[in-house]
């Protein structure tokens, strides 16, 4: 080996002075002493050393496996090396210290058979030539631990001549790619960089806007903060006059002891009066009612041959007419369940018929814990077996039950007949209480034996 490590494959370059990176040529020549497993590589079981490959092969070792910075640093452990040392002169000299064993190549060795430990352990499990070609093209195609691929074939016993080429093309073109893909990389990152700096220009633009909004809404806050003040301040003087008038409507009160029983008695005088005007309202109302049915009684007397039952009848294809035009009177009916597309046509319903609509979806997705409040503000509760939870069933059934509050349990869901059973319900709260609750107790029991099925008696 000369002294001027300038080695390639195939010759070497040539220097103007005999030493001009200050290597110690001791360190890179050729053992005296030169044994039979550094002149060619041994043909045993045993894996080659890096010196033990052929030289040709040192070049894309080196290269794959050290970077720049990691071979400097190793090379200064055994070599002196100006701190001038282009990068092309450190590898060139580390390829060439590879030819033989020397402090340079055992420490290259030494650190590439720890750093691909796993890598080479998967590679010994292969015992020819044709296991090793076969990791080593699965490395190719993953491009992943490609250095230390590279290192574990080409020390592996059984990697032949054949081979050695094979992985030497390979790794060629592949240096070859990657020098490629890192001008595509470069003409990309000046792009990239053009594009940064575009956007850096565009970011000062709205930190500047940014900055003036800032400025801005400061000034507004200062405004509004210091009108926060002053309303604070109106509101401190008007609760100053508030308590200054109510102490002079409490000396205003203590000056006229029966000032309260008076105001009772006016409160109780004036409902007593509207109720009283509502009493002779509906007594009007009755009486004309009663007329209206005493002309129709008489219009409709049967003749001599005809029996009373003509007229009965006649008198109860009346009633629904009757009924059609009374209220609910601004009672509250809640309906529970239902379905949930139906809920407006519930309200409109119960609207419609002068009462007030409340609903709960029966435990589906409210909670049962909501109904006990809506079961106490109801006056008459609506309940639809097929759209409530079994708990939501017996629970408003008990509380009914204990409140004697009318409850009517309906099966069906729709619209149509949510509005008759307001009919019919309306009809009862104008013939009188004790009707309406006959029709409420007849429903529920109807109803109660037709979903004894789907909901059981508790035991």
């Amino acid at each position: 080996m000369p002294e001027i490590p300038y080695h390639v494959v195939g010759g070497r370059f040539s220097a103007r002075s005999p030493n001009p990176v200050g290597v110690d040529a001791a360190l890179l020549r050729r053992p005296s002493v030169e044994t039979a497993e550094t002149v060619a590589p041994v043909s045993t079981s045993r894996r080659r050393k890096l010196w033990e490959i052929p030289h040709k092969y040192h070049c894309p070792v080196i290269g794959s496996c050290f970077e720049v910075t990691e071979l400097r640093s190793l090379m200064q452990k055994v070599m002196h090396l100006p701190r001038d040392t282009t990068d092309f002169v450190l590898h060139t000299s580390a390829v060439g210290a590879c030819e033989t064993r020397s402090p340079l190549a055992d420490l290259l060795h030494k650190t590439m058979e720890k750093r691909y430990t796993l890598i080479v352990r998967r590679f010994a499990a292969m015992k020819t030539s044709d296991g090793v070609r076969q990791l080593w093209q699965e490395a190719t195609r993953t491009g992943v631990e490609l250095p230390g691929a590279l290192w574990a074939a080409w020390t592996h016993p059984a990697c032949d001549t054949q081979l050695e080429q094979d992985i030497y093309a390979d790794i060629h073109m592949i240096q070859h790619q990657i020098g490629t893909g890192a001008r595509a990389d470069l003409k990309t990152l000046r792009h990239l960089q053009g594009e940064n700096a575009e956007l850096r220009c565009q970011l000062a633009e709205l930190r500047t806007e940014a900055e003036a909004a800032r400025h801005e809404k400061a000034q507004e806050t200062r405004a509004l903060a210091k009108r926060l003040t002053e309303l604070r301040a109106e509101q401190a003087g008007r609760d100053a006059c508030i308590a200054r008038l109510s102490a002079e409507l409490g000396k205003l009160r203590d000056s006229v002891p029966e000032l309260k029983q008076r105001q009772a008695l006016a409160r109780r005088a004036d409902d007593a009066e509207a109720r009283a005007a509502a009493l002779l309202a509906q007594c009007r109302e009755q009486g004309e009612e009663l007329e209206r049915l005493r002309r129709r009684v008489t219009e409709l007397e049967p003749a001599p041959n005809e029996g009373a039952g003509t007229a009965m009848a006649s008198i109860q294809a009346a009633t629904p007419e009757i009924a059609a035009g009374e209220s609910l009177d601004g009672k509250c009916i809640l309906c529970v369940g239902g379905r949930s597309g139906a809920i407006d046509g519930y309200r409109d319903a119960v609207e419609r018929h002068g009462g007030r609509f409340l609903h709960h979806d029966g435990g589906l997705e409210e909670s049962l814990h909501r109904i006990d409040s809506a079961l106490a503000a109801a006056d008459l509760v609506i309940c639809q077996t097929g759209c409530i939870s079994h708990n939501a069933y017996w629970r408003v059934k008990e509380q009914c039950k204990r409140t004697g509050k009318p409850c009517v349990f309906v099966k069906g869901s729709g619209i149509s007949g949510f509005g008759r059973l307001l009919g019919d319900l309306g009809h009862g709260a104008a013939t009188g209480a004790e009707t309406r609750h006959n029709i409420v107790d007849n429903n529920s029991q109807l109803h109660n034996n037709a979903n004894h099925s789907r909901y059981p008696s508790k035991s």
